[in-house]
């Protein structure tokens, strides 16, 4: 499982012009499952999402999280997040898990994350042509892996 974490200062999802979802000062996710992924997967990075110190105290220096700040959470599934692009100029997305497995576990992963974070989580629309907009804070932008942690 992976994920893109950009602390944003507000974002939102339309879905052929309408707005679907929105956020104020916060985290937007991108998530993308894999088909080895399993319950620890959600539970390892839903964790490490809820309680990263990436937001400034009152010394500008990066101590807080997201809970701490009183932050939303946006999570956008985003199957691109495993192309492999070693070989030629296509991504292949093989390691992308399906519909059947990632759906389920994109949406035990936000009802994980809203548990965590006490609070409601925004969301996009599966499988749709999403336009995300977002003005990223600082910019902070993070990435992680279940498979590798850092």
């Amino acid at each position: 499982m992976r994920v893109l974490i950009q602390r944003v200062s507000g974002a939102s999802v339309s879905i052929s012009g309408n707005k679907i979802s929105e956020i104020g000062q916060g985290l937007l996710v991108l998530l993308g499952v894999e088909n080895a992924d399993d319950e620890k997967d959600i539970e390892y990075l839903s964790q490490k999402l809820v309680n990263l110190r990436i937001f400034n105290d009152e010394n500008g220096v990066m101590n807080l999280s997201v809970q701490d700040v009183n932050g939303e959470i946006m999570i956008v599934s985003q199957f691109t997040l495993h192309a492999r692009t070693r070989k030629g100029n296509r991504p292949s997305y093989i390691d992308a898990a399906k519909p059947e497995i990632s759906i389920p576990m994109y949406e035990k992963f936000c009802k994980t994350v809203e548990l965590l974070l006490s609070k409601p989580v925004k969301t996009g629309e599966f499988g749709a042509d999403m336009q995300v907009n977002l003005v990223n804070d600082g910019p902070v932008t993070i990435w992680m892996d279940s498979k590798k942690p850092m």
